[in-house]
């Protein structure tokens, strides 16, 4: 990643380069990340080909102004903090479904990230409804955050009440508000280790990311604004939602591009997966 490349992604995400790696610049990064590059799903809905390649994530989030779901997301943010000398490396989690039972391998992709200080963070702006800035990876008590209070746990057969297999050496749960989110790998793996995880996602009538349309980011005073089809939903920062049915195809597209900075031609449409 470039020189120009890096001005090009602060000034999407409309925020300045910092003078060194800190955790403060991280903490501010990951929260601009969040409130401008929605978490989206569209181009599986849309028949756009998704490359886990560097330049392709960045060409999409750049270039064209989109978001994507974690491999994407993840992928481009990881590759902007570690131009900017962050030591960056991507590990893999499980999804714990509603109830509890984790996910495919390379379910979720999440960035362990070191700063100039030496301290350790888990960041993730590829998770829709999560924290709103990284959380201390060697952190074992809960972490307040905007998005919820999180707790980073050491993994077993059991671990947060959950009904997972064996955990690998090091392996974490990431607990939201009680709640086992996922299970977090330690090993570092590389982003072509993702492309058949992103593939499952694209293509499997499964996932969920099949089965439905979501649109999302973080709002400026620190709360959530979905679009789920044609459903349009609001949640202030103080809690107060509102939700509201689309008519138009008009009315979609302009919340696409006035709510999420998405410029598309075409309402996208839930695809119907194959079977076989």
């Amino acid at each position: 990643m470039n020189s120009a490349q890096v001005d090009a992604y602060l000034h999407r995400i409309g925020a300045a380069r910092p003078q060194e790696p800190t955790s403060r610049a991280l903490r501010e990064l990951h929260l601009h990340h969040l409130r401008t590059v929605p978490f989206e799903n569209l181009s599986v809905h849309l028949g756009e080909e998704i490359a886990l390649e560097e330049e392709r994530l960045l060409e999409k989030v750049i270039g064209r102004e989109r978001g994507g779901f974690c491999y994407e997301l993840n992928g481009a943010f990881g590759a902007l903090l570690a131009a900017l000398g962050y030591e960056v490396e991507l590990l893999a989690a499980r999804v714990y479904d509603d109830e509890g039972r984790p996910g495919i391998p390379y379910d979720h992709l999440a960035l362990r990230v070191r700063t100039v200080e030496g301290e350790t963070w888990l960041a993730d702006v590829g998770f829709g409804a999560h924290s709103h800035y990284p959380l201390r990876y060697a952190e074992r008590r809960e972490q307040a955050d905007p998005g919820g209070v999180f707790r980073v746990a050491e993994a077993g057969p059991d671990a947060a009440g959950v009904r997972g297999g064996p955990a690998g050496a090091g392996d974490l749960d990431v607990i939201r508000n009680g709640r086992p989110q996922y299970r977090l790998e330690a090993r570092p793996r590389v982003l072509g280790d993702f492309v058949t995880g992103a593939w499952w996602h694209r293509t499997s009538p499964m996932s969920h990311f099949t089965q439905s349309l979501v649109c999302s980011r973080v709002t400026e005073d620190g709360g959530r604004i979905t679009l789920s089809g044609r459903v349009l939903k609001t949640t202030a920062g103080d809690g107060e939602r509102e939700t509201r049915e689309l008519e138009t195809d008009e009315e979609v597209l302009t919340v696409y591009r006035e709510r999420f900075g998405i410029e598309l031609d075409r309402v996208p449409a839930v695809r119907v997966a194959p079977t076989g």
